[in-house]
């Protein structure tokens, strides 16, 4: 939705009662309404990919974004390291997202019952019997799609790989700044 002068666009970001008013209105409007979530921590080409295949199934697409205590239950206590604010409103920017809902339970299992989406996607690292909403889903008539994955991309490796280079840099400025003794040194 593009703002017009002096008027603000409306936020992509929903609570759950909003949300669900939201998709009962698709579905009196005949549209395919398709969910899928993560904890979208630091957004990468992977994550891309998935919502851009999410959103081919249908003609609007929800994500399901873990809370900040979700992420640290799931992932560690170092995460996230964006918050939940941030990563819902840069998801909400995306052209391929209609809306974002944030969840605070380990799982999306309420919101998902509660929604009831024609589509439920996930990455094809879960097994069909691991997709959390996927009797729901399908009990309701819809149907679940599980997304390749993009090899090598992955959150987890990319803060490997800025911590493996950011050690390497630091080794290097530390050894540069270090004091270069000239022969014996006096006592």
């Amino acid at each position: 939705m593009k703002e017009q002068a002096g008027r603000r666009a409306p936020s992509k970001i929903s609570g759950r009662a909003a949300l669900v008013r939201w998709r009962r209105k698709q579905a009196r409007e005949g549209r395919k309404v398709v969910f899928t979530n993560g904890c979208f921590d630091v957004l990468h080409r992977g994550h891309v990919e998935l919502l851009k295949r999410a959103r081919r199934e249908g003609d609007a697409l929800v994500v399901g974004l873990n809370g900040d205590d979700s992420v640290r239950r799931l992932k560690g206590a170092g995460r996230p390291l964006v918050n939940e604010e941030d990563r819902a409103e840069i998801l909400a920017a995306l052209e391929m997202v209609d809306r974002v809902v944030i969840f605070r339970e380990d799982t999306p299992g309420r919101i998902i019952e509660a929604l009831l989406p024609d589509v439920l996607v996930k990455g094809g690292d879960y097994a069909m019997n691991e997709i959390v909403g996927r009797d729901a889903v399908e009990r309701a008539g819809g149907k679940v799609v599980r997304v390749r994955l993009v090899p090598g991309r992955s959150t987890r490796g990319i803060i490997d790989t800025v911590l493996e280079r950011y050690r390497g840099a630091r080794a290097k400025i530390e050894r540069r700044a270090a004091p270069k003794s000239k022969g014996k040194v006096r006592t």
